[in-house]
């Protein structure tokens, strides 16, 4: 984790404004996460982010969840969010990959992985670099991946960088019964 506290405390039900606790609603029933209590305090902006976010997570992105998740730990790894890499390593292991492969995808794209794995991997690591593909990767992208998924790699990698960055700047910390990985500590 970046910040050891918050800049902005997430927000308790009792502190919600009427509009706030609308833009809340969309997360509810159930628990609401610190990064939603979080955004909160911008209800606007939140409503907008969960609308493209929700594309992201969807079907309506065509890649496939595996393939997302790996797209989506990756960057929360490059970006060193803690918060980001908590909440999608349960999502991973939900989406197919294993606890094995999670651990690997901090090892980057020559840890063992098969081809279109790897290619997901170099992709979002020139993202994450460069904020551009290479025409190498692209090409491996593009011998696995359609276009519209290819398309949907830079989406996925964009909006959880993006994600990493609040995440990371607003110091919105773990929810209850969360531990940090050991690698994503002291940043």
């Amino acid at each position: 984790m970046r910040l050891a506290k918050p800049r902005f405390a997430p927000l308790s039900d009792a502190e919600l404004s009427p509009e706030q606790a609308e833009a809340l609603e969309a997360f509810r029933p159930g628990p609401v996460l610190n990064i939603f209590r979080t955004l909160a305090r911008a209800p606007k902006a939140l409503a907008r982010f969960n609308a493209w976010g929700g594309y992201v997570l969807s079907k309506r992105n065509d890649l496939p969840p595996r393939e997302r998740e790996i797209v989506i730990l990756r960057t929360g790894f490059l970006c060193k969010s803690g918060y980001e890499w908590t909440q999608h390593h349960r999502i991973g292991l939900r989406e197919g990959l294993t606890g094995e492969e999670i651990q690997r995808i901090k090892g980057g794209a020559g840890a063992g992985w098969s081809a279109a794995d790897a290619a997901l991997i170099k992709a979002t690591d020139e993202l994450h670099a460069d904020q551009f593909i290479g025409d190498a990767t692209w090409a491996e992208l593009g011998a696995h991946f359609t276009p519209k998924q290819c398309m949907d790699v830079v989406f996925t990698a964009g909006q959880y960088t993006q994600v990493s960055m609040m995440l990371n700047s607003f110091g919105v910390q773990l929810d209850e019964g969360q531990t940090l990985d050991p690698d994503l500590k002291g940043f």
